[in-house]
């Protein structure tokens, strides 16, 4: 196996049932290898399985067959316990809505990730401001996600994706509920701050404008990860 490899993906397959005769088959064998240091853009219509991918690649579901390969751990076989804490260690997410705790400060949603791991308050408060600082918010950790603009509020949930420092990015619409000139700052920070750390990241956007600046484009054709 290449040992480059974060993320890998083995004969994945996906079928979701609709009533009782209804079948309807999301990932029929699929097979990726995301490397560290490399960052995909996922591309595909809408209900074809971006986000069923990013799910099952995120350890959030279980595939019906095939393997998902974190850091050379296979998670086929893998206890509930094991797989949440490879999720926790290992995989960091960044969804299209930023999914805040709006009743806690910017500084406090990054470090409640971290103690959650084990991190001690006092050094997750640190790193929590060393990474809104990195963003840009180093004068608005204090804020509640409400006091926040769109565009701020998604790189609170940047910071909170990288807290616990993982070695694969799951970005699924990362910019897409953001106006254009806030989604290219945004989305430039995230590249900037996934390069920085040599993450490997699979980004799923519908922005054709931001593809070049990635290093490859997968896109779903027949239940199938292809380069597009």
């Amino acid at each position: 196996m290449n040992d480059t490899a974060v993320l890998r993906l083995k004969g994945v397959q996906k079928t979701y049932r609709s009533g009782e005769h209804d079948v309807l088959p999301i990932l029929q064998g699929a097979d990726f290898i995301l490397n560290a240091g490399e960052i995909v853009a996922l591309v595909a219509p809408s209900g074809t399985g971006k986000s069923t991918l990013l799910h099952l690649a995120g350890l959030l579901d279980t595939p019906d067959a095939g393997d998902i390969i974190i850091r050379g751990q296979s998670t086929s076989t893998m206890a509930d316990a094991g797989r949440t804490a490879l999720r926790r260690d290992e995989i960091g997410f960044v969804y299209q809505f930023h999914h805040l705790l709006g009743e806690f400060t910017a500084r406090e949603n990054v470090v409640l990730p971290q103690m959650i791991a084990g991190v001690p308050k006092r050094v997750a408060r640190k790193e929590a401001e060393r990474l809104l600082e990195m963003l840009g918010l180093a004068h608005r950790v204090d804020h509640l996600p409400g006091k926040l603009s769109g565009g701020e509020q998604q790189r609170v949930a940047i910071a909170r994706a990288l807290a616990n420092a993982p070695s694969l990015l799951l970005a699924d619409e990362p910019t897409g509920n953001l106006d254009v000139h806030t989604a290219d700052a945004v989305f430039t920070e995230l590249l900037e701050a996934v390069r920085k750390r040599g993450l490997a990241a699979l980004v799923a956007t519908h922005n054709e404008e931001l593809l070049p600046r990635m290093d490859r484009v997968i896109t779903l054709r027949d239940g199938k990860l292809v380069t597009r």
